[in-house]
């Protein structure tokens, strides 16, 4: 009877161990084929890109302010009521454009007065003209004296001068009357209407009446340190009369490039109490990127250099220490390399010391790395399609199926 119950008890606990063993079996084989489906979780996917050599400027960059090729402000040379406005706030106007007139009427009546009085001096001048040679007839038959004569001839001479002296007149107040239209002495873009019609204006108004600014083309006006000039000076000596030197307008927030022109001056003197030189750029802006009073960073390019190494400006990272790259070594450790730099473009950045040719660069991920770290490189198209993105979705569905075998 113990002998069966033994027999009884063993046979119980092997069913029980067996029950056990099942589901453990079932678990491990799913890690394992959840483990041959995962990457290595020890290397940190990053992107990278190679240290390339080309061809960049060698430039100088200061920051400028952006300055209206020509600016004037309208006032009125006489004074009198404001009548008519012909132009609209923001408007663009072209060279002799009417845009403001006066009331004319006092000064069109004293105009009209003035040729009234030359009409009757010039009258009485041809009476004097022909009493003239009346006098010259009778001092021949010794019917007049040569005083008389004398006298009459001074007479036209003095109405002669009077004729002039009205016709003198006549232009001043054909000046004055000018003077109640106002044009636009320039092309350019109207600012904001400074006083409105129905004000009396006067010539010692400060405000004047409007401000046109020239903005196409535009300029933009830098400064550089003093120990940039001798670098300055030999660019525009090799540049040669005829020469000029590359400026590029740059956006400070985005980096991108804004406009193209050229040095228009190099100032001829020093700024003693700043240590920096003057410098002033021109810019055709058909499209308006460049406004009067924007700050822009002005990059002066000096000369051509075709050996430069460049990265994208997102491997260079910042620390404590200064600048840093993230180098990928052969074995796909990453190492931090110092780096000097010359900053370009929103594309560009090239390095001045601690990179060499065909080096790879992290791009994007440098929060998860540390030095010694592993990396795997995933492709600029991971996750719409490309290799990297198909690599995952493999990757995900033998997971799923040894999953649903061991099940």
């Amino acid at each position: 009877m113990s002998i069966s119950l033994n027999k009884q008890t063993l046979a119980i606990a092997a069913v029980l161990a067996l029950a056990a063993a099942v589901p453990a079996a079932r678990h491990l084989f799913v890690d394992e084929a959840k483990a041959a489906a995962k990457p290595d979780a020890r290397a940190v996917p990053v992107r990278a890109a190679a240290v390339k050599q080309e061809a960049l400027p060698v430039a100088l960059t200061g920051i400028g302010n952006v300055l209206a090729a020509q600016s004037v402000t309208l006032h009125s040379r006489i004074d009198g009521q404001l009548d008519t406005v012909f132009f609209k706030e923001g408007q663009d106007v072209h060279v002799g454009e009417l845009l403001v007139k006066l009331d004319d009427r006092v000064l069109v009546a004293q105009l009209q007065q003035a040729e009234a009085q030359r009409a009757r001096d010039e009258a009485q001048l041809s009476n004097a003209e022909a009493d003239l040679q009346r006098y010259q007839g009778l001092v021949k038959d010794a019917a007049a004296t040569q005083q008389q004569l004398d006298t009459q001839l001074a007479l036209v001479r003095q109405l002669q001068a009077t004729v002039r002296n009205d016709a003198a007149a006549i232009n001043a107040a054909r000046v004055q009357l000018s003077f109640t239209r106002i044009t636009a002495p320039i092309s350019g873009r109207v600012g904001a209407r400074l006083v409105d019609v129905g004000n009396i204006v006067h010539a010692a108004d400060p405000g004047g009446l409007l401000v046109i600014n020239q903005i196409d083309p535009i300029m933009v006006q830098f400064s550089l340190p003093e120990a940039n000039f001798q670098a300055i000076n030999a660019a525009l000596n090799a540049a040669g009369k005829k020469g000029k030197l590359a400026v590029q307008a740059v956006d400070r927030e985005t980096h991108q490039a804004l406009a193209d022109g050229e040095l228009s001056l190099l100032n001829n003197q020093i700024d003693t109490t700043t240590g920096t030189v003057q410098l002033k750029a021109r810019f055709a802006n058909p499209q308006h990127k460049l406004w009067p009073g924007q700050q822009v960073d002005a990059r002066l390019v000096l000369r051509m250099q075709d050996d430069a190494l460049t990265v994208p400006p997102a491997a260079v990272q910042r620390s404590q220490q200064g600048l840093f790259v993230y180098v990928i070594e052969s074995d796909g450790v990453v190492r931090a390399q110092p780096v000097k730099v010359a900053e370009i473009d929103d594309k560009r950045t090239q390095v001045l010391d601690g990179l060499k040719l065909g080096e790879r660069v992290v791009t994007d991920g440098q929060y998860r790395l540390m030095p010694g770290a592993h990396v795997t490189e995933v492709a600029e198209n991971a996750g719409k399609g490309g290799k990297a993105g198909k690599d995952a979705a493999s990757a995900a569905s033998a997971a799923s199926s040894a999953s649903g075998v061991a099940q």
